[in-house]
């Protein structure tokens, strides 16, 4: 959960221009940069045309299918998504997204990279380029994978490429991209990654608690029971959901987010006799199964990835008893803030963490604090962070980071709305505010009224930067 206070709500507007530009094919050849943007009855031919480019490429290797998913709302209706390639090397950013109705192409839109003349074997090697980095960020590169290669193209669209190793260290605040230049060794890019906010048959182990939110309102809770302990991992969805308390200590919160020490089930939050007590851990893990259902009686899918991959939090990352000692980028993003880390956790599949509000005798703006998770709109706005890296990858920053931090705010309050039967006594009501049920009063965005928050709520607003 991050504040684009400039870009946030244009992200709306951006979609339609998009869908507008699509009304027309376009082939733009600018310094070696092919836009495609096809699609429409009125661009019959030029669809064509695009759509036998991408053909051709695809025989060629130059583009290679990543991924493939049909719409569940649009019966006959399939979305593709290829990566092109330069010499069996990922081309960063270099992608082509094909919709076919019934196997006829109906749209293309991407970037496609022409002419390249790089040298795609590096001077340096993966361990050569993991030692830049730790020296770097005083970190080693954790999350998912060690450093790969990748064809960097000019962020200016110059017609300059380069062939780097890009990878990702977790700082402790920051979810650093780093692109290392394979042949000198030098820093060429990086920007910050940290995305800050049917049933399976049952099993022996499995069981349902009755556990009390950060409000004090009663849910039941899917839980698992070990040895007289019951423990937040939720089996009864077809994706695993587990719920880990990092017990307010913050360099151990540290060691898991960089990958140093692994998570076991000492650090999954617990309770003795299923009366769940602690609301950040009750709302964050109930949270979590109703963003699951949300997604998928909503869309049909399958948990973040859509093939159920493990759904992970954290809570209590610090405490709230060391605020007033705490730096001001942890207070920021562990006490006032919750994050999505896509290459963070377990095998690298990703987690969410929840920030641990203020102590009740201290405000930030005129505001209080409690647990973060304590609002299921910003549960499921972390969770759509996932669903945003895996299916889009969306740069996180400009245009399209708004685009992502816009999308996670659609689904949050989507998931509220979803869920607002689910809530005993009338104790969940749904808005189009984000943040309302813990941050008070007021919340920190609002769908219905961007401007109350000092959002855009038209494209004409875009913030382009500090004079």
């Amino acid at each position: 959960m991050r504040p684009y206070t400039r870009l946030l709500a244009c992200a709306t507007a951006v979609a339609v221009v998009a869908v507008l530009t699509a009304s027309t094919a376009q082939l733009q050849n600018r310094s070696s940069v092919l836009t495609l943007a096809a699609g429409g009855l009125s661009s019959l031919s030029e669809l064509r045309e695009a759509d036998s480019l991408v053909d051709r490429l695809g025989r060629d290797r130059v583009l290679r299918l990543a991924a493939s998913e049909d719409d569940p709302l649009v019966p006959g209706r399939t979305h593709a998504r290829f990566r092109q390639y330069h010499d069996g090397v990922p081309i960063f950013g270099a992608e082509v997204t094909r919709q076919t109705a019934r196997g006829v192409t109906v749209s293309l839109f991407g970037t496609l990279h022409l002419g390249i003349d790089v040298e795609t074997t590096p001077a340096l090697s993966t361990d050569d380029a993991t030692r830049i980095i730790e020296r770097l960020g005083n970190v080693h590169p954790g999350g998912s994978t060690s450093p790969r290669l990748v064809v960097l193209p000019d962020r200016e669209r110059t017609g300059v490429y380069r062939l780097v190793y890009e990878a990702r260290a977790f700082t402790g605040t920051h979810l650093m991209a780093y692109f290392i230049d394979a042949s000198t060794g030098d820093l060429v890019w990086a920007y910050d990654d940290l995305k800050t906010q049917q049933p399976a048959l049952p099993c022996e182990q499995c069981a349902v608690g009755d556990g009390l939110g950060v409000k004090g309102d009663r849910k039941k809770i899917s839980v698992t029971a070990v040895g007289g302990t019951f423990l937040a991992q939720d089996q009864l969805r077809p994706a695993d959901v587990f719920t880990f308390d990092m017990r307010g200590d913050l360099l151990h919160t540290l060691d898991v987010l960089d990958g140093t020490v692994q998570l076991f089930d000492a650090d999954l939050a617990n309770d003795t006799d299923n009366r769940w007590l602690d609301g950040a851990s009750v709302d964050a893990h109930v949270g979590m199964g109703w963003t699951y259902d949300y997604l998928y009686h909503r869309f049909g899918r399958q948990g973040l990835n859509g093939t159920n991959v493990r759904m992970i939090s954290l809570v209590h990352p610090v405490d709230r008893a060391d605020i007033v000692t705490a730096p001001a980028d942890i207070l920021g993003l562990y006490y006032l803030n919750a994050f999505y880390c896509g290459t963070c956790g377990p095998d690298g599949v990703g987690l969410a963490v929840f920030g641990e509000g203020l102590p009740p005798n201290l405000t930030s703006g005129g505001q209080r604090w409690n647990f973060l998770s304590g609002a299921l709109d910003i549960v499921a706005h972390e969770l759509a962070h996932a669903v945003t890296d895996f299916t889009s990858a969306l740069l996180y920053m400009d245009e399209s980071g708004a685009l992502n931090e816009a999308f996670s705010d659609v689904i949050g309050v989507g998931t509220e709305y979803y869920a607002e039967p689910f809530y005993r006594d009338g104790a969940g009501v749904a808005d189009y505010l984000l943040g309302e049920d813990v941050i008070e009063p007021g919340g920190i965005r609002s769908l219905a009224d961007p401007q109350h928050f000092g959002d855009p709520d038209h494209y004409s607003l875009l913030f382009v930067g500090m004079e």
